[in-house]
């Protein structure tokens, strides 16, 4: 049976990373994980078919992580949606995407197809509230709207963001995702309003 795992990561290992693997079935399990190892000895154990993260994966072409204009295209793609997001250089999301491309490159490595995420994106599009703004209906909504099973009452907000990672990650591989961005730079995946 096909698994996929979702990853919220932290900008440095020693903060909460939530995960949530997802079969084909829509059984979620979620938990938290801190390190690095912790992630790929994760996705060994598991062999998900896709991994979706949720941390910019990428720089933009050409430019470095101090660039004064580090924007990427599925950046613009997001502006022009009307998401908000924070830039990939600003203040701790310089820690997240660094850490980011490292995470990508250790799980592509080992073989895995990883692809970048954003929760935010994903509970936009499907016009449901941001975990962190009204977590209960976040929660109940994802629930209902995708028929989880097995989600756990004590849910933390990693754990629910995670969520949404992971089923970013099944509908890239369904053929159900929205794909943002230049693929020469990162493709980001979000939910495509015309198939939900």
């Amino acid at each position: 049976m096909k698994v996929y795992l979702g990853i919220d990561l932290a900008g440095v290992e020693h903060r909460e990373s939530g995960y949530c693997i997802l079969d084909e079935n829509d059984n979620v399990l979620t938990g938290i994980i801190y390190k690095d190892c912790e992630i790929v000895e994760l996705a060994r154990k598991t062999t998900p078919e896709v991994i979706a993260i949720d941390a910019p994966l990428a720089l933009p072409k050409g430019k470095t992580i101090d660039s004064k204009k580090c924007i990427r295209e599925c950046d613009r793609k997001l502006t022009e949606m009307g998401i908000k997001f924070f830039p990939i250089n600003f203040a701790g999301m310089r820690y997240l995407t660094l850490r980011g491309i490292r995470v990508r490159k250790m799980l592509e490595k080992e073989g895995f197809t990883v692809v970048e995420t954003y929760p935010g994106a994903f509970y936009d599009i499907l016009k449901i509230p941001r975990a962190k703004r009204d977590f209960y209906t976040s929660r109940k909504t994802l629930i209902e709207k995708f028929n989880l099973k097995n989600v756990p009452e004590n849910l933390s907000v990693h754990e629910l963001d995670a969520i949404a990672c992971a089923l970013a990650a099944k509908m890239y591989d369904k053929g159900t995702a929205l794909k943002i961005g230049d693929p020469t730079e990162i493709l980001m995946i979000l939910p495509d309003p015309r198939h939900f």
